[in-house]
């Protein structure tokens, strides 16, 4: 009967022991006359038995203490023999609609690369921390690699694919060769912020109406690009100066979608946002759900619906990046990205001193370290009140520096051990 306790025995080898008469010795007395080996032995979930050889009582007990709280929860079976290859296409095919597909994308790429270098024949067990440092320097001085947090990245996508490995029961628990491999330090960089007055100017070259609205709507709301790309007229709440982000179901011309935080939110958008999207409805075309998609932009998608031909893959506004960077360069205002103008936007709420937690609701962060550490950017006025601040506590203070008496007339005066003062006021020294 199987059993969740790991026994350690002695497991006799060579010939049977024999009395002077040349009969077989009982099993009692095998232990000083025939030699043996230590095993430790266990039974995994489907009732069959395993064992592992030792040289000596000692190994076979550290081998079963951890192995034993594994058997306890059902984790007795040694892994399964998978190639990385196998492994690769295990994955995609049970990934499928559990994670994004860009997430996907990622890991698909880095285990790529990894098997390039050991093999694609290769048994994922037999995938070592060495053949992980080999593929982090071999990737360090490739061409694709243009920074040290997109290489981290990799190693980290390498991590969570051998654990799964380790779900998918063909790694032992606690054998991911990534766990032991530092992360190369990289420099935090001051976050881009765009000013209000930087805002104006970009906002006044943009000549068409869906990207202006568009460029200060990420700067009031701070949603992601992908978020106000997919926003339709049902999720703006025009009385309630409102704007919900949420997950869209297939319906007609709306895409199936959801956010990157897969919850719903509200966000408060002001009242001249709220006169700019007003005026953009008025001139929509007839039947687009999307807020910020042009004329032109529709007709296509449109098109590309009706015949089944529309890729899920594809953006619904297209070219929206290189649009803005012309503006940025019209404005001459410097170089920008979509993103800083969200990054700017939750920015300000910290400035005008909106608690930290509501703003982390606001911008939709899981984990609050984000929102400060990536988004609560330090700018010059920030510096300047911290100066005046510090002004106004050391200017209250009588900080003159003392003067060195060796170096002032009252210290001929003073009496100095070792001289003579003759009565002439000729000093020499004694």
């Amino acid at each position: 009967m199987a059993t969740t306790k790991i026994g350690i025995y002695r497991k006799y080898h060579g010939p049977m022991p024999k009395d002077e008469a040349g009969q077989p010795l009982p099993k009692s007395e095998w232990r000083d006359k025939r030699p043996f080996r230590w095993s430790a032995r266990w039974y995994g979930s489907e009732g069959r038995r395993y064992s592992k050889s030792f040289d000596t009582r000692k190994e076979a007990e550290r081998f079963a203490e951890p192995k034993q709280t594994e058997v306890r929860q059902g984790n007795g079976d040694p892994p399964e023999s998978c190639t990385t290859r196998a492994f690769l296409q295990e994955h995609v095919r049970l990934s499928r609609g559990a994670m994004r597909r860009t997430t996907l994308l990622l890991q698909v790429a880095a285990w790529k690369h990894l098997a390039g270098q050991v093999g694609w024949n290769r048994d994922v067990r037999r995938v070592s921390s060495k053949d992980i440092e080999t593929f982090r320097s071999l990737r360090a001085e490739s061409e694709t690699v243009n920074s040290t947090a997109t290489l981290n990245k990799e190693v980290k996508l390498l991590g969570r694919l051998f654990n799964l490995a380790i779900q998918r029961k063909y790694l032992a628990v606690g054998a991911n060769p990534v766990a032991g491999i530092k992360l190369a330090k990289v420099g935090e960089k001051r976050p881009r912020y765009v000013a209000p007055d930087a805002l104006e100017k970009i906002a006044n070259v943009a000549n068409e109406p869906e990207l202006h609205a568009l460029i200060v709507f990420l700067y009031t709301a701070g949603v992601r690009k992908n978020e106000a790309a997919h926003m339709t007229w049902t999720d703006i709440d025009i009385d309630g100066r409102v704007v919900h982000v949420a997950a869209h179901d297939a319906d007609g011309y709306v895409q199936p979608w959801e956010p990157k935080d897969h919850e719903r939110r509200e966000i408060p958008i002001p009242d001249r946002v709220i006169e700019i999207v007003q005026t953009l409805r008025r001139s929509a075309p007839q039947g687009c759900p999307y807020v910020f998609m042009d004329a032109g932009r529709w007709t296509y998608y449109r098109t590309c619906v009706d015949e089944g031909e529309w890729p899920g893959t594809s953006e619904l506004i297209n070219n929206l990046l290189r649009r803005f960077k012309t503006c940025c360069k019209r404005a001459g205002v410097g170089k920008f990205t979509l993103h800083d103008l969200r990054r700017s936007c939750i920015t300000n709420c910290a400035k005008k001193g909106v608690p930290i937690h509501v703003v982390q609701a606001v911008a939709g962060h899981a984990d609050i370290e984000t929102t400060r550490k990536y988004y609560l950017s330090i700018q010059n006025d920030d510096i300047c009140k911290a100066r005046a601040m510090q002004q106004e506590i050391v200017g209250q203070m009588d900080l003159r520096q003392p003067t060195d008496p060796k170096l002032t007339h009252s210290a001929s005066n003073r009496s100095f051990r070792g001289r003579r003062e003759f009565t002439d006021g000729v000093k020499v020294r004694s």
